[in-house]
């Protein structure tokens, strides 16, 4: 029994001392961490300093913009050619691609019965002269017979030279009538009114033709001058004020890729279109070797610098609310206000602004938001 005791009782020393070196560590452990957290709490929190906010004196200058607009090349004549009268196609001279001079013969026509009816029209201007030389014959003997006292009274005088009037009358219109049918017949020619290209040919030989819906409805050519055309752009209202006639303008074309080409403003058309709510504007172009045609699509880009200087500020100064569009101006007590304003052209980050609370000098906010409240400090 004494020797079972001794030995349980030196097997529990160990387990002991094991057991207070570990409560020492923890406790050792504990006092440090807490030590650290107390020495971080007590650390001296450090006063946060707002950001100063970046401001610039407000100037006046000139914005000058680029408006790129998509314009149409077209011909700067351009005609269809008709038949003035019902006819038949006799001869062409001329085909799709011809360059034609102008008065050139391109078709003659032929209508039998146009000849008829100028026979007969020449049949009766003989037969009126002849009738009239004889009215006028007895008109004069009976002016002579007159001469004798008492053998012809003064109406048969009177009636002989009314007769002979309405003879010379009728003689008139039968020439008149002549030269109308003759000047109908010069119309069985076709002849080009400008220089230029046939650019459409729709009837052949034998085929009848006549006037815009009397008988032919395509027209018998189309005739284009393509030396001389015409670059047609639209300009929105808001930026009709900064055309200027004579104003040189680049444009570019799918058909000719890395080449700009020029023109020249012409003319204004001086009124909106109702539809567009835009100013047709035209410039003329000469173009070489047939590189630009009628038809083309140009992409434009139209100079617009301003007329006269206002407010030029940077795009960020700007703050375009769904309530107002305004700029942030520190007052003398730099205190944010809010001024509105009326936004114009932008070009590069830059913006036109105008307002009548602005002057010259003024301290605007470079990045505004609507975050900087009105009335509020700013550093």
């Amino acid at each position: 029994m004494n020797k079972m005791r001794n030995k349980s009782n030196s097997a529990l020393v160990p387990a002991l001392f094991l057991l207070a070196l570990t409560g020492m560590f923890s406790s050792c452990s504990s006092s440090d961490g807490e030590e650290k957290a107390k020495s971080v709490s007590d650390a001296p929190k450090k006063d946060s300093v707002a950001a100063p906010t970046a401001t610039f004196e407000l100037a006046k200058g000139q914005l000058s913009a680029d408006l790129f607009v998509p314009g149409e090349l077209v011909a700067f004549q351009q005609v269809d050619l008709y038949a003035k009268v019902n006819s038949f196609v006799k001869k062409l001279y001329v085909d799709v691609g011809s360059e034609v001079r102008e008065g050139e013969l391109l078709a003659t026509l032929e209508a039998p019965e146009l000849q008829s009816q100028l026979a007969s029209a020449e049949s009766r201007v003989k037969s009126q002269e002849a009738i009239y030389i004889a009215s006028k014959s007895n008109y004069d003997r009976i002016v002579e017979t007159s001469k004798t006292p008492g053998t012809i009274s003064q109406n048969d005088i009177d009636q002989a030279d009314a007769r002979q009037k309405s003879d010379l009358a009728q003689w008139d219109a039968a020439k008149a009538a002549y030269k109308e049918i003759a000047e109908t017949l010069k119309y069985l020619e076709i002849r080009a009114p400008f220089g230029g290209v046939i650019s459409i040919r729709n009837v052949n030989p034998g085929a009848i033709v006549g006037p815009s819906g009397k008988g032919s409805e395509l027209p018998i050519f189309t005739l284009q001058q393509q030396d001389h055309l015409r670059l047609v752009i639209s300009v929105p209202e808001a930026l009709t004020g900064y055309l200027r006639d004579q104003q040189k303008v680049n444009f570019t074309v799918k058909s000719q890729p890395g080449r700009r080409f020029t023109a020249t403003v012409k003319r204004l058309a001086g009124a909106l279109d109702n539809r567009l709510r835009a100013e047709r504007t035209e410039m003329d172009v000469f173009p070489k070797n047939k590189e630009l045609l009628p038809g083309m699509v140009a992409e434009v880009d139209l100079a617009m610098p301003a007329k006269d200087s206002t407010f030029v500020v940077p795009v960020s100064a700007v703050v375009n609310s769904t309530e107002r569009v305004f700029v942030i101006r520190v007052s003398d007590d730099h205190t944010a206000e809010w001024v509105d304003v009326q936004p114009g052209r932008t070009q590069g980050g830059k913006m036109e602004i105008y307002g009548s609370k602005l002057k010259e000098g003024d301290k605007i906010v470079t990045r505004a938001s609507e975050e900087l409240r009105n009335g509020s400090p700013v550093h």
